[in-house]
């Protein structure tokens, strides 16, 4: 019907102009009520905007990747305890703005776990934010440059979630590791961050440059956090033999 193509476009409801004669013809043949086929119409629309919003999330979070939770290799890393992963995979951590840290080697999961733990956020239908630690110093720079830091953190407060990938790969100067301080300062007990480093907590302040600040920033993130430790070799490299590496 004319009519009911014309309401789906003022409503912006395009999937009920698709779905409204195939769902009726449906309806008819099982004798659904007028009340279940409205509301079969109306699931299908809202499901495919729900999909759809969750795919334009994903692709703004900025992920290296598309990384799933299903698809990490446990067999290759047994340290990673399975149930607290699934837990992660909920969300339910976002709601009590807990943060999630992994630590261990270079090639142990850790981004794929961080990657999955928030590509599974975005599709629950919160805003998230991946760099990696010297992307947000960066960002941080630019807008203290510009005289907008305060703004800049308040912007960066309704992301229900920010992962910060690489703490530790490339030291901190001071006024970087103060920048960083303030990025974990302003989301402390407020909302999420998920962290990945290939140091424990005891060399951060090898990375910040100044062991007080290391600490201060330790005690905010790990106060309300679940920390996982992965062990191991790097997976990237498991078919390469000790030769191969020695000759690269």
């Amino acid at each position: 019907m004319k009519d009911i193509e014309y309401y789906a476009r003022a409503l912006r409801a395009p999937r009920v102009a698709d779905s409204y004669r195939s769902l009726g013809d449906r309806a008819r043949e099982a004798g659904w009520s007028h009340e279940e086929y409205l509301a079969a119409v109306l699931s299908r629309e809202v499901a495919e905007r729900e999909a759809s919003g969750a795919a334009l999330r994903i692709r703004a979070a900025r992920f290296p990747g598309h990384k799933l939770l299903e698809e990490f290799n446990f067999d290759h890393q047994p340290a990673a305890d399975r149930n607290l992963v699934a837990h992660l995979g909920t969300g339910a951590f976002l709601e009590e703005a807990k943060n999630v840290v992994l630590l261990g080697p270079p090639g142990t999961g850790k981004t794929h776990l961080a990657v999955g733990i928030g590509i599974r956020a975005a599709r629950a239908g919160h805003r998230v934010l991946f760099d990696t630690a010297t992307g947000w110093v960066s960002r941080l720079a630019e807008a203290h440059d510009r005289g907008r830091l305060p703004q800049e953190l308040a912007k960066l407060r309704r992301y229900k979630l920010l992962i910060v990938d690489e703490v530790g790969y490339i030291p901190f100067d001071q006024d970087s590791a103060n920048l960083f301080f303030q990025l974990v300062s302003s989301r402390y007990e407020h909302a999420s961050l998920v962290l990945t480093s290939n140091l424990a907590f005891s060399r951060w302040g090898e990375v910040f440059s100044d062991a007080t600040v290391a600490s201060a920033m330790i005690d905010r993130i790990v106060h309300h956090a679940e920390v996982l430790n992965l062990t191991g070799s790097s997976y990237r490299l498991r078919n390469k033999t000790r030769t191969q590496l020695q000759a690269q």
